[in-house]
C-alpha cells in the first residue's frame, strides 16, 4: 500500500470511531521524518485512548501494519503513532488548541481535511 493509500484508510479508521476535526498533511518535501502526519481529536483522555487502541488493533489484524512506536497512549492527552511513513498525532482537545500543530505546516497547499 502507498503512503498516500495508508494515510487515507487510516483517516477512515479514526473517522469511524468518532474521532475529531481529522486532517492530513503531506510533510514528505519538508522533512525525511514520514511523508504524511495525521492530526485528529478525542473529547476525552478515555476516547483518545480508545482511538488509538483501536487503530493499532485494526491496522494489525486486517492488514499486517504494525506501529514503529507508540506513546502517550496511557495518558491519554496526547497518543502518537508512528507507522514510519505516517505518523498519527490523537490529541485531547485542550492539548490540540494548546500546541496546535497544524499551524507548524500552514503553508496551506498541503493540509486537507478529511470527510467520508
Amino acid at each position: 500500500m502507498t503512503s498516500k493509500e495508508k494515510c487515507l484508510l487510516i483517516c477512515r479508521l479514526l473517522s469511524d470511531k468518532k474521532a475529531g476535526d481529522i486532517v492530513y498533511i503531506d510533510v514528505a518535501e519538508k522533512t525525511s521524518l514520514c511523508d504524511y502526519f495525521i492530526v485528529c481529536s478525542g473529547r476525552s483522555s478515555t476516547q483518545v485512548k480508545s482511538l488509538a487502541e483501536n487503530l493499532e488493533e485494526k491496522l494489525e489484524k486486517e492488514y499486517g501494519e504494525m506501529p514503529r512506536r507508540r506513546e502517550g497512549v496511557r495518558e491519554g492527552r496526547w497518543a502518537v503513532v508512528d507507522y514510519a511513513d505516517v505518523i498519527v498525532h490523537i490529541f485531547s482537545d485542550e492539548e490540540r488548541d494548546f500546541y496546535n500543530l497544524e499551524r507548524l505546516w500552514e503553508d496551506g497547499k498541503n493540509i486537507v481535511r478529511y470527510t467520508d
